[in-house]
């Protein structure tokens, strides 16, 4: 098979090829931006660690656990993983399942405590 190129320099070769061979590198985003959100993912994991530390129990910890857990792995999707640069299409064709799971599996622990109390209710009343 032979190879095809264009050449953006041939005269033949369309004038809008010329800059985007100028830009094939991709763009560069400033050093300031990647520090900051290293900031914030350091004071993020230091609330997560004062969690523990003030010994907090019960929901409060769970949810603080989880929504330190969940604002951490945002800023690494969206700033490492270039994901707030990239059309919305594909983020909503990665981001979307993932948040459908965390839906689906809210309402298996709604369902299973109304199972659980059914179950409590049914065998205690033939006791």
């Amino acid at each position: 098979m032979a190879e095809v190129t264009l050449d953006a320099t041939h005269p033949a070769a369309p004038a809008a090829h010329a800059p985007a061979a100028l830009h094939a590198e991709g763009h560069q985003h400033p050093i300031k931006l990647y520090l900051v959100v290293w900031g914030w993912l350091f004071v993020l994991s230091t609330c997560s660690y004062l969690v523990d530390y003030f010994n907090l129990q019960g929901h409060l910890r769970w949810s603080l656990i989880v929504l330190f857990m969940v604002l951490k792995a945002g800023l690494i999707v969206a700033f490492f993983m270039h994901m707030a640069w990239e059309r919305l299409a594909l983020a909503y064709a990665i981001l979307l399942p993932p948040l459908l799971l965390l839906v689906f599996v809210g309402i298996m622990v709604f369902e299973s405590d109304y199972t659980l109390l059914s179950r409590v209710i049914f065998f205690k009343a033939g006791v």
